[in-house]
């Protein structure tokens, strides 16, 4: 299921874009939700998490560059696609990662393209995986899934959304293997999935889930470079 959010102060507007996304992406048949907001300040307090954002950049209020920022703040791995009918902020979007910029009137072709590109993108995103070997049996688990590993002796823990999974494996050919993925070894027991890092200081991180997670000392300026890079590399505003 695809989530997008479509924002544009011009209720008219934004109801037709809406529109038009629903019906192309069900020609495609790709399962969608799309949300309507009218301003900056109703999609920033939406509690929902979508993967594509259409944002009018001229908007009264909090307009869309500014909400573009703050949405890179919260959440860096989003989608943004800005529509204007200006050119003037073309190369502003590169500054918050924008995926597209839309010029209105939208064409459907334009729309259609970006929205194919979209779907690729975010499956891309979720389809990496590893293999892991148990009792001669071989799994096959999504990263995008994955909260952390855990390591305890010669097992590790796989903590994701599907519950805790148990392997016997080697921590250091794991974390050559996960090198450039998103993942740290912020502490001897802990390999971190840094998509899921919702706050951090010197002693832990608190994952999105709630769930604590030691860091060593020795790694703090470490985990530092690698979530700000991590957040660079989608986007993030730092």
């Amino acid at each position: 299921m695809l989530w997008i959010a479509v924002c544009d102060d011009e209720v008219t507007e934004c109801s037709k874009i809406a529109k038009r996304i629903r019906e192309m992406l069900t020609e495609m048949k790709v399962l969608c939700e799309v949300r309507q907001f009218y301003s900056g300040q109703e999609l920033l307090q939406s509690s929902e998490s979508f993967d594509i954002i259409f944002l009018d950049i001229i908007m009264g209020g909090l307009d869309g560059m500014k909400t573009a920022q703050i949405v890179r703040e919260k959440a860096y791995d989003k989608l943004l696609v800005f529509i204007s009918a200006s050119r003037d902020y073309v190369f502003d979007a590169y500054d918050v990662e924008a995926f597209q910029y839309l010029l209105k009137p939208i064409e459907d072709q334009k729309l259609k393209r970006v929205l194919q590109k979209a779907v690729c993108k975010t499956l891309e995103r979720s389809q990496a995986f590893i293999i892991i070997s148990r009792d001669r049996q071989k799994k096959k688990i999504f990263l995008d899934t994955i909260f952390y590993f855990e390591i305890r002796g010669r097992m590790i823990d796989v903590h994701g959304t599907d519950g805790v999974f148990s392997y016997y494996g080697q921590i250091g050919a794991l974390e050559k293997e996960l090198k450039g993925k998103g993942f740290f070894r912020c502490h001897k027991s802990y390999l971190i999935h840094l998509k899921y890092v919702d706050v951090y200081n010197r002693q832990e991180a608190i994952l999105d889930n709630g769930e604590r997670i030691a860091i060593a000392k020795r790694r703090y300026e470490a985990f530092c470079g690698e979530i700000l890079e991590y957040m660079r590399g989608k986007g993030g505003i730092v």
